[in-house]
């Protein structure tokens, strides 16, 4: 990737709640430069990282959406009988963790594999293409989009593999992205790696990250045997801040009876922020690309819904569990409104 600018500030006060961070260094970019806000659906001013971390103990429990923060000394996580413990390695202070994957085009033979600990992606798991290490793409499998780092939009292609296993658990069909050497030339540069672990695996568990004494500990949540979805429209949605929305109420308290049987009523306009959605990218063969949507699309209706009564995660899972479904979709482009129908395409 190309050299980023960003301003190097020092002896900062970070303060989380009651956890406080003393003569910390932070990097500010400029803003627009990586808008991790508009990936995420909600704004976001900043990513706490492993300055932060290195002394404490995280629950990241994902079914009820919270995190705690424990010293070494509280932490309450040795007391689970059904958990797995796996030692994590740093490198670059970041976390990675061995796991095993079977990749149909070698049989039943589980690979062992490093992995980037990544809570914070949204995919199952991403693996590098290695012929050295037989890891190949599967006979079936197509070309995405995967992501967007500092560098640019990442492709690479899509599939799935039989199985993977984290210490004693063992996990079905897993989706897995494959990455080419041109992908990943940054992140390869800890040779060891092999991919990362992202919160499509992560979220069927409840994680205590240990980083003091350098292990993660996993136990099994309810959604440990979700199938594994993936967005079949071919498109990728981001979040483009807030607008102004006008919403018609109906004033219950007019009603009035009318003649001949009628009744009258009147509404009353309030006006909210919401959110607004546009097309970041288009995957040209997919079936929405096909149908002549395109990157800078703004989108106002969903199905005949509003976008903006849609979270982004509601709109990924909208084309993400069906396949076959059809979607219609009203954008505005160069303030003219369009109207375009496709359907979403399970190629895998």
């Amino acid at each position: 990737g190309l050299p980023i600018a960003a301003v190097l500030s020092k002896g900062n006060h970070m303060k989380v709640q009651g956890l406080v961070a003393i003569n910390e260094t932070i990097f500010a970019m400029e803003p627009g430069f990586f808008d991790v806000s508009s990936k995420m659906g909600v704004p976001i001013h900043g990513i706490i990282g492993h300055a932060l971390l290195k002394n404490l103990i995280l629950k990241i429990n994902y079914k009820r959406k919270k995190i705690n923060f424990y010293s070494p000394e509280s932490a309450p996580y040795y007391k689970c009988r059904k958990c797995e413990i796996l030692p994590i390695q740093f490198y670059g202070k970041k976390p990675y963790v061995n796991i095993e994957v079977q990749l149909d085009t070698i049989g039943k033979k589980m690979i062992p594999v490093k992995m980037l600990l990544d809570s914070g992606g949204t995919d199952a798991l991403w693996l590098f293409e290695d012929f050295t290490t037989a890891i190949q793409t599967p006979i079936k499998y197509f070309n995405d989009i995967l992501g967007e780092g500092l560098s640019g939009v990442i492709y690479g292609n899509r599939s799935r593999i039989p199985k993977l296993k984290i210490g004693g658990f063992e996990i079905k069909k897993p989706t897995v992205s494959f990455l080419d050497t041109t992908s990943t030339r940054i992140a390869r540069r800890f040779k060891a790696r092999n991919g990362s672990l992202g919160g499509g695996v992560l979220k069927r568990f409840t994680v205590w990250l240990d980083y003091p004494n350098k292990q993660v500990m996993l136990k099994k949540n309810s959604s440990f045997k979700a199938p594994f979805y993936y967005n079949m429209s071919g498109l990728d949605i981001v979040y483009n801040g807030k607008q102004l929305v006008e919403e018609f109420v109906p004033d219950i308290s007019s009603y009035r009876p009318g003649k001949n049987n009628s009744v009258g009523f009147s509404t009353t306009s309030s006006y909210k922020f919401k959110p607004s959605y546009k097309i970041k990218t288009v995957v040209k063969t997919s079936s929405a690309g096909k149908a002549g949507l395109k990157a800078g699309d703004l989108i106002i209706r969903i199905n005949r819904k509003p976008a903006s009564d849609y979270s982004l995660n509601d709109i990924i899972n909208e084309f993400s569990e069906k396949g076959n479904k059809r979607i219609r979709m009203k954008i505005k482009r160069l303030g003219v409104e369009m109207t375009f129908k496709f359907r979403l395409e399970k190629k895998i």
